[in-house]
This record gives C-alpha cells, structure tokens and sequence, in this order.
C-alpha cells in the first residue's frame, strides 16, 4: 500500500544516502558490510511511532523495527516468544503466564521489566487513550486484567477463554519509565519513539524518510545492518525509478511493469502471497448505500476478472469475502455468495431499489437528479487509481455516476479516522492486511464504529455475536466453522465489493542478503538477519 508526500531534494538525498546510494549502483558481490545501509520505501507518512497508538502501514513498518512485544510472529507465520521466554496456559485457558527475559534494556539503558508491560496494557485499556486496540482486550465488556507477580513474571487474568489472545501479545511494549506521567496522546515520544528492538529511532524528517541505527545492545540475534533509512516516496513509478537507478534499495513493483524488468542486473523480483483484500467500502449511512440492493447492484456491475487480468495481470486473484484463501479460517468456496458480473441484473436491481431509469439520457435517477456518489482513495498507488477508474467506467455503463477523488495519504488517513458519525466519504477504496488469527472483530462489530477500523458503519446483530463467538471458541476446526458462518453472512450483505486478493511483486537489489523465503510474512520479516555486501 503506498501513501504519502514529496520525493527528498536532491542534497538531502546525497547527505543522508551517499554510503548507500553509492554502493548500491553496484551488484554487491563482496563479503558482510558491517556499516552497511539499507533503503527501502515505505510508501507514505507515519502517523505515530507508538506501537499503541499506530493505525497505518508506515507506521507499523517502522515500530516492528523499534519495538518488541511479548511474543512475535516469524517468518513462517508462528508465534514464538520475544521478550517473554516463556508462557503457561492454566487447564481452563483463562490464565496466562508470562515469564520475561533477563537480559533486556530499553535503548536509553533502563532495564525491561514487568511494570513496562503492566503500563503499556493499562494505558491499552484507559479510555482517554485514542487506540483502536482496546476491544483486542475486552472480552464481553469485561477487561482482561494484567499483574505482575514478580518483577518479571506477568499474569494476564481473562473473563473467559479468547482464542487471539497471544497473537495481541506481540504488541509493542512501552517504557513505563519516560511515560508515566505524559499524555500518551500528545507526548513527543509519538515522533521520538524508543523501545527495546533491534534499530534505535535516529530522526524522522516529515515526507522525507524515518532514519533508525543498529541497537548494539540488542538482547537478541545482532543486527548486522549499521543503519535503515525508510524513505517515504507516495508514488510507485518514482519509486520504481528509484530502484532501478540504485538510489534505494526495495519497493512495490507494478504488474504492468514486472515483465519488463524481469532480468535487470540491479535488482531481483520477487512475488508471494499476501493475507490481504482489496476492497470498494460503502458508508452505509448515507441513504444510497443504505439500501442493500443499491449495493448488491454495484458489486454485479463491476467486472473483476478483467480487473485481475488488467490491472494486476495475474497477479492476484478475485475475491468474495473479507478474508484471504491463504488463512485456515477461509470457508469452502460452495459455501461463499459471489456477486459475478452481470450489467443486466445490476440494473433489474437498482430498478427494484426504487431509482428511475432515464433511458433518453442513460442513468438512473432518484428524485430526478442522477445517482451518483464519490469514492475517495490514496494518492500514488496507480494500480488503485487504475482500478478506480475501470470500476468508474462499469458503473457508468449501467447508469450510476462515480467520481473518484484521489488524496494525499495523511489527508485520506485523517477522513478515515475521524471519529464522527456520519463519516465525510461516499465510498472508499482501500486494503486490509490482515493478521495471522481470523478475529476481525475491530472492523466489523457495531461498537468498533466510528472511532474503531469499522469505517462504513456496518451493523449486523447475528455477525456481532459470531465475532464473540469465534474469539470464543476452542479449538480451530471450532473457529473455522463460525469464521464460515461469519464470513459468508458478511458477504451477502454487500457492506463492501471485494475486489481482489492481491500478490505482493516486490523488488529488492541484489547486495541485500539475509532475506527470509518469500511469503505473507515479507521479505525481510527477520530484520536483524539482513544485511548487504560492499
């Protein structure tokens, strides 16, 4: 997903990439460059560098440099321990335990312990903090309660048995110490972040890059890169030039270009799944939308195989539902209700929704005014703008005008992210990426609305109670039967069009090693293992 802002000027860039830059002109062949520099693109702005607070991409891309949870996810999509080396479960599953590692500073030098994880939950569940992670800890209404037993051993009581729980353990943990008598909304600490990880936060200069260095006192594997520059470049053909001229080092390759490039001497491209839907949401409060039909109707205008095949050529696949084919919870395809393309029930439906067809000029109209509506999306991904375009022309070809308005990331965040009620877009198009446990409790519950990741207002009292239900659950073949039922609901209602399930085609020059198998989990998903040659 890129993002945001303008490219850095041309001095600045030979100031802060002339290590890097300079030798990534060349294919490195030689041995480990101990004070090596890597530069890859992560798109748009951050928001904030608070593993707490963070709700975009960019954002998350820097703090899983900086910070470290409890446990972590690997390259292989396994949960395994981090900053606690080991956990019991009690026989009722409502009680676990953490025991946290010895060895662990902060980078300023204090020590780790339980009062930081004590706070970071605390601070998770006080409802003056803006997080959208709250309901990752409520269960029923009931907090999840967090004590310390000793100065490193941490209980996590729960209301009742909740199948996520450990995943949510590899959130970041905060330094009690700096922040204890700070707003966690407003502290500096937001743009300064520091944490226990494997690169130390150096500087962030807005629309220009995030610049982080080795931690040398990492209790873990040790980094073998002296530094990582994440330049923010918001446009996939300029950072695409960026690449092949050297200037960085990894970047998002367009389908359309990936032939072409195939056998550059630069660079090596790389494609795999990824746990992620493309999607066109509807604001369900606006009257147009309210009506399910209107909806129904969309999603049979718009042709996505031509979509897949077009604009992603065949990099992808078309999607049905708000999961992925890769995840274990996804359902049998008998059991999903696919809205396939077809112009002439699109328009038997918007006739039974009650619009008017003006067949003199074409379109249908509602109190005599067209129907039309807007659809925002983000700036400098041209394959969403190719596709907003493509679905722009289906719809016209069944009589509804769609605008499309294309924004600068921050700008785009901050519409998304407002929390009043009705929220200021038609439609969106967006993507999820989604985690490695089916849970989608924080996009789709009716409570998650307006300040949640449920941006459209959608409200379904039977989807509600299976969300609590697969959290509930206990065991998978449970889960996967209610994440079916759950799944297959939400699609018949048609809140959103799934679009596609994207491939991630990535580009990644040829002197970065230590790249972990592609996968959903990425590249460089074990980042202290990754290093380039001089």
């Amino acid at each position: 997903m890129t993002k945001k802002f303008q490219i850095i000027s041309l001095l600045l860039l030979a100031c802060l990439c002339l290590q890097s830059c300079g030798k990534s002109k060349k294919i490195g062949t030689g041995a480990w460059d101990p004070d090596g520099q890597l530069v890859i693109n992560i798109g748009g702005e951050p928001s904030y560098l608070n593993p707490i607070l963070a709700r975009d991409v960019p954002s998350s891309e820097v703090i899983g440099m900086v910070f470290n949870g409890l446990l972590k996810v690997n390259s292989k999509l396994e949960l395994v321990p981090d900053l606690a080396h080991r956990y019991t479960v009690s026989a009722d599953g409502r009680v676990y335990t953490f025991f946290l590692r010895k060895d662990v500073k902060f980078h300023d030098g204090h020590p780790f312990s339980a009062s930081d994880v004590i706070f970071t939950f605390s601070k998770i569940l006080d409802p003056r903090t803006n997080t959208v992670r709250r309901s990752d800890f409520v269960i029923e209404g009931k907090p999840i309660q967090f004590r310390a037993l000793d100065p490193y051993t941490v209980q996590a009581v729960l209301p009742k048995p909740f199948a996520p729980f450990l995943v949510h353990m590899t959130t970041g943990i905060l330094p009690a110490h700096i922040l204890f008598n700070q707003d966690i909304n407003t502290t500096r600490f937001n743009r300064q972040p520091l944490g226990t990880g494997p690169f130390i936060f150096d500087k962030w200069r807005s629309g220009d890059y995030v610049l982080l260095k080795r931690n040398p006192n990492y209790f873990g594997t040790k980094p073998k890169l002296a530094k990582i520059l994440l330049r923010i470049i918001p446009d996939q053909n300029t950072a695409l030039l960026a690449l092949q001229k050297g200037e960085i080092d990894e970047t998002n390759i367009p389908a359309k270009d990936v032939e072409n490039l195939k056998k550059h001497p630069l660079f090596r491209i790389y494609h795999f799944q990824t746990l992620q839907y493309n999607f066109l949401g509807f604001n369900l409060k606006k009257p147009l939308f309210s009506d399910s039909r209107v909806r129904e109707a969309i999603a049979h205008a718009i042709n996505k195989p031509a979509i897949v095949k077009g604009v992603l050529k065949g990099y992808g696949k078309v999607a049905d539902l708000p999961s992925s084919p890769i995840s274990w919870a996804y359902p049998p395809d008998d059991q999903i209700k696919k809205f396939d393309f077809n112009p002439a029930k699109s328009r038997q439906l918007l006739k039974e929704a009650g619009l008017l067809w003006n067949g003199r000029l074409k379109r249908f109209e509602q109190k005599g005014k067209p129907v039309e509506f807007t659809m925002i999306t983000n700036k400098g991904n041209a394959e969403r703008e190719k596709v907003a375009q493509m679905i722009q022309q289906f719809l016209a070809d069944v009589g509804i005008k769609m605008n499309i308005q294309v924004m600068e990331w921050s700008s785009f965040v901050k519409v998304l992210n407002d929390p009043k009620d009705p929220k200021a877009f038609d439609a969106i198009m967006l993507a999820w990426q989604l985690g490695i446990d089916p849970d989608a409790l924080s996009i789709w519950h009716t409570q998650e609305y307006p300040k949640g990741f449920n941006l459209i207002g959608y409200s379904n009292p039977e989807v509600d109670t299976l969300l609590q239900e697969g959290r509930e659950a206990t065991s998978n073949a449970s889960r996967k039967e209610v994440y079916a039922s759950l799944f297959t609901k939400i699609a018949a209602d048609s809140p959103y069009v799934f679009l596609y399930y994207p491939e991630s085609v990535v580009g990644i020059n040829k002197r970065v090693k230590g790249l972990s198998e592609p996968g959903p989990a990425g590249m460089m998903a074990e980042i202290e293992k990754v290093y380039v040659v001089k």
